[in-house]
């Protein structure tokens, strides 16, 4: 199997590296992303290069100067399009060092945002393998001493300019071990929750009208789920929970021939009985 291993330079996925070459049975392709959000981010990528061919493997990096003004979520946007497009061109998997500190703050994250029951089913995306999750960042930080690794530290995370740095000092301040613990069984269950509520749905999803009718019996909860698992099969899109509770009320509501404009290009057509998605 072909992997191809996001690489920042820092100690978690020097960490993730050191451990997939340690392993010896996968064809590993090294790829770097340079934001070019610091002044000395080309640093980094010559020394993930330099790690890179100090285990003999090959290197693929692009660079971008977002700026230092640049958001989190968009560099997080940039560097994931240039992993697929890698993967795609390479037929490898992606691989990326997160953690289970990361799955913690991304929680937060979510919650503080207002996200309903999936922001704490995270780290579960299609196509990505996440070996280090299980492993807390002390035990990365031990590997990496134990095993004498060199590493680079990102300035930018020092920084109270994004909130996953904020949580993340206040939770090594007052976030106990069974708090974590806590937390990640929370995590698992929500991943078993939204595996069961996806197989659930998918024979409502998979057909060409809806009923109208059905999801005005059910609780509104279960309606914005079966909506949503509707979108995304015709559209691939995933609207927010404020346009699917908002499409619900017009399902209720709208009259025979009206037309809903969920969002992204997203319509709803409705009929006496039912509605139709049309895609963008």
């Amino acid at each position: 199997m072909r992997y191809l291993v996001a690489v920042s330079g820092g100690i978690d996925s020097v960490v993730l590296l050191h451990q997939l070459v340690a392993s010896g049975d996968h064809d590993l392709i090294v790829a770097h992303f340079d934001h070019g959000i610091r002044d000395d981010s080309a640093d980094d990528a010559r020394f993930v290069k330099g790690v890179a061919a100090s285990y003999g493997l090959p290197f693929v990096m692009k660079r971008e100067v977002l700026g230092a003004q640049a958001s989190e979520e968009r560099a997080r946007h940039q560097r994931y399009a240039f992993l697929r497009t890698m993967a795609q061109q390479y037929q490898a998997i992606i691989v990326t060092a997160h953690h289970a500190d990361d799955i913690i703050e991304t929680i937060a994250i979510n919650i503080q945002r207002g996200t309903g029951w999936r922001g704490a089913a995270v780290m579960q995306t299609p196509g990505i393998l996440r070996p280090l999750l299980s492993m807390t960042k002390a035990q990365i930080r031990a590997y990496a001493l134990e095993k004498r690794l060199e590493w680079v530290e990102d300035s930018t995370n020092g920084s109270d300019k994004y909130l996953r740095n904020r949580l993340r000092r206040l939770f090594a301040a007052r976030l106990t071990f069974e708090r974590r613990g806590a937390i990640m069984d929370i995590w698992k269950r929500q991943l078993s929750l939204k595996d069961a509520v996806e197989d659930e749905v998918k024979s409502f999803a998979h057909q060409n009208e809806y009923s109208r009718y059905y999801l005005n019996q059910i609780d509104s909860q279960s309606a914005i789920e079966l909506l949503r698992a509707v979108i995304v099969v015709k559209t691939k899109l995933s609207p927010t929970r404020p346009q699917l509770t908002r499409a619900v009320i017009a399902i209720k509501t709208a009259r025979p021939g009206a037309i809903f404009e969920v969002g992204a290009g997203v319509r709803l057509k409705f009929y006496i009985r039912t509605f139709i998605v049309e895609t963008p």
